[in-house]
């Protein structure tokens, strides 16, 4: 799923492609992915595009006449940028968007269609749609804390919950979690203010180089590859060095991948020690991914994400 640096990179390329562009016409070839009826969609044809702006995983096209139109793309749902008046692709398409400087096709390549377009008139209308997490890159360390120990929480399932922090998923949650050196089922309440600071500046650092680096990868270029999990990624560099699992029990063998990461890093949770304590080993990625719970694609994802985090003993 698209997360704050991804949708950070989307945002990028469409400003410059359609701030100040009419949005002439609106076609949707899924009727799932409208969630709204009240104002209709055609009520943002022959709009000007006023603004783009992040809220949570949403990306929300803010037009004449306080319009909002509010794309979630979920797991697998991307954007693509075209010549005006592209077709909607037959397979994957949802929508396009056409503007007077060319058109955004929304497409879904999944057979779950999960993506969702919201219109909604009015700021008040467009908070409700906002689950209420702080901004990472916004917030000082008082407020980061305050919204981190609302609740006793796993640190995983608290730094994805989007009522807690606004953007953040799976992918980058490992990421800041390996940076600042804590375990994911470390209790929000059981950090100390070391480990607490340590974890706002993780958060902080990693998120804006992931923005950086994704702003470097795609420069002027509309954003064709975007996917949440990295190849650079700490979290992918580390699970490819724990060996195959196979087995016909998924959940056994996630334990045993589990189980040798944790022997692997018997350190995770204590401060580093300088920026390289955690130094990337060699990747062996492709036929890690085969081995894991038993030839599933995708296994060091899902296996560092938040469902199998929940489902072990």
């Amino acid at each position: 799923m698209p997360e704050l640096p991804e949708i950070a990179a989307y945002i990028r390329a469409l400003e410059p492609r359609t701030l100040g562009q009419v949005l002439e016409g609106v076609r949707i070839r899924t009727p799932s992915l409208l969630r709204t009826f009240d104002p209709r969609v055609s009520e943002l044809e022959g709009r000007r595009l006023i603004g783009i702006r992040r809220v949570g995983k949403r990306i929300v096209f803010e037009l004449e006449e306080n319009f909002f139109a509010v794309v979630h793309l979920m797991i697998s749902g991307r954007l693509r940028w075209s010549e005006k008046g592209a077709a909607i692709p037959k397979k994957r398409g949802h929508a396009a968007f056409d503007f007077s400087s060319g058109t955004l096709l929304l497409t879904e390549a999944s057979s779950h269609k999960r993506a969702s377009l919201h219109v909604v008139r009015g700021e008040p209308a467009l908070a409700g749609l906002d689950p209420g997490g702080v901004e990472p890159l916004e917030v000082d360390f008082e407020e980061f804390r305050d919204a981190l120990l609302r609740e006793n929480r796993t640190l995983k399932r608290a730094l994805t919950d989007p009522r807690i922090l606004s953007g953040i998923g799976n992918a980058h949650s490992d990421e800041i979690l390996l940076d600042a050196r804590l375990s994911p089922v470390r209790r929000t309440r059981q950090l100390g203010p070391e480990e607490l600071q340590r974890l706002f500046e993780s958060t902080r650092r990693s998120l804006s180089e992931w923005v950086e680096r994704l702003q470097a990868d795609f420069g002027d270029e509309f954003p064709t590859k975007i996917t949440a999990f990295h190849e650079a990624m700490m979290a992918r560099e580390v699970w490819s060095t724990v060996p195959p699992v196979r087995g016909s029990d998924p959940a056994h063998c996630v334990r045993r991948a589990r189980d040798e990461l944790l022997r692997r890093l018997p350190d995770w949770g204590k401060a580093p020690q300088g920026p390289g304590a955690l130094e990337a080993p060699p990747r062996r990625l492709a036929g890690h991914a085969r081995g894991i719970g038993g030839g599933h694609r995708g296994a060091p994802e899902r296996l560092m994400g938040t469902r199998p985090i929940r489902s072990l003993p």
